[in-house]
């Protein structure tokens, strides 16, 4: 079993080219199926669930071939398989995303009901409605959803608003006969780069990046080149880290324009931000300042970057409340933080901090992809040696953390057991 290991260390300083998406990645290589033609994508991380859905998008006959380091071709015309097996979606919940893409194109799909990090119930009931709206007819029988039918467009009023149910809708979509009117539609950036990428490969879309999008089905897509927005995610997670080390930081590859709600709460907390269309350089002088914040879905703040700022707030100077709107389940870190000296009560869906000077060093169990990064962070600031234990689900989310931390200084190493 792998650990990070981690001391404390100081301030931050250098350079860090910021991934692609796995939020992004993951559906957009899930498109591939909607076509017979090659769709090639760059700025891949190359992550677990990325390794995964290669061999899921495999195991159901298509021609996947890469680069081994940031570039997929993914080849549709050999599917021979409509079927998603437990075995491979129960490690990862955008797994249904291979759902409405393959029900699209070849009218019936069976996908196992997914898996994923345990923060909390990610229903797939909004995906399932929308695709029988859309005239697929589905029986769920054990552990499997079942669709089949031919789609046709209709208008679409999802009950809450989903990023998934967003993406597999509108995948769907795009070869449903007539037009489709999908409402209450997920606005983050990853749905946007996916629905561009859909455009590149001849899909009608309208609106998007807005509520409200129109889809003109259309008889076939082709393929195309697209390269998957950046992280956005995984750079909250390293300006975090210089707030709470001090230091100065530049991000490269970075989209500051999809992450404003973050950059805000960071300049609150007192960080000196400099942004450019594919940059961000944050200076650290001073003991952060504690920040409310309360999770919405975007453009407002993001669940998961809810972890790493209660991690900011445990060290900052004054008391803060972190209020969890998203999932039930996600303060699954607070304890570990607790551990390593934090004064951080939750209760319910809000956590009240009081900021302390410093944090001690222990032994942590990531408990979740978020929670993972948030122990890690914690530990850059903490006096002695803080051991992170469970990090599989680190590397779900985050291409090469270590290196790239170890990169501005960071003293933190992969070990084994």
């Amino acid at each position: 079993m792998e650990k990070l290991k981690i001391t404390g260390n100081g301030a931050l300083y250098g350079d860090i080219t910021v991934s692609g998406a796995k939020n992004a990645a993951l559906p957009l290589m899930c498109a591939g199926l909607l076509t017979a033609d090659t769709l090639r994508l760059h700025n891949v991380p190359m992550l677990a669930d990325v390794k995964t859905t290669h061999k899921l998008l495999e195991g159901m006959g298509a021609t996947v071939t890469t680069d081994g380091i940031s570039s997929f071709d993914i080849n549709g015309g050999s599917i021979n398989n409509t079927c998603a097996p437990y075995e491979l979606v129960r490690t990862m919940r955008a797994s249904i995303l291979v759902l409405g893409p393959t029900l699209a194109r070849f009218g019936e799909a069976q996908v196992s009901l997914p898996g994923g990090c345990a923060i909390g119930a990610r229903p797939v009931e909004q995906h399932l409605k929308g695709l029988e709206a859309l005239g697929a007819s589905i029986t769920q029988e054990h552990g499997y959803v079942k669709a089949t039918g031919k789609l046709k467009g209709a208008r679409v009023v999802m009950d809450m608003v989903t990023v998934g149910g967003t993406e597999n809708l509108l995948m769907a979509a795009t070869l449903a006969e007539g037009t489709t009117i999908l409402e209450n539609c997920a606005v983050e950036p990853e749905v946007v780069d996916l629905a561009e990428c859909l455009v590149k490969m001849g899909a009608k879309i309208q609106g998007i990046g807005t509520s409200t999008m129109t889809i003109e089905g259309v008889s076939e897509l082709h393929g195309c080149e697209h390269s998957v927005v950046p992280d956005r995610i995984e750079a909250g997670t390293f300006l975090c880290a210089v707030a709470m080390t001090g230091g100065k930081v530049t991000l490269h590859h970075a989209a500051p324009h999809t992450m404003e709600a973050v950059l805000d709460k960071l300049r609150e907390a007192g960080a000196n931000l400099h942004t450019e269309a594919d940059r961000i350089t944050i200076e650290m002088t001073r003991r952060p300042k504690a920040v409310n914040l309360r999770t919405v879905p975007h453009p407002g703040f993001p669940t998961d970057m809810q972890a790493q700022f209660v991690a900011l707030n445990a060290v900052a100077a004054g008391s803060s409340k972190v209020v969890e709107t998203i999932f039930e389940n996600r303060f699954m870190h607070v304890p570990e933080l607790n551990r390593m000296g934090a004064d951080i009560s939750a209760e319910g869906n809000t956590a009240v901090i009081n900021g302390v000077e410093k944090l001690s060093g222990a032994t942590v169990m990531a408990t979740d992809l978020r929670a993972s990064a948030s122990l890690i962070i914690a530990g850059l600031v903490a006096e002695g040696e803080t051991i992170v234990e469970q990090i599989y689900h680190l590397d779900r989310g985050y291409e090469h953390i270590e290196k790239k931390l170890g990169g501005v200084g960071a003293k933190i190493e992969r070990i084994s057991e």
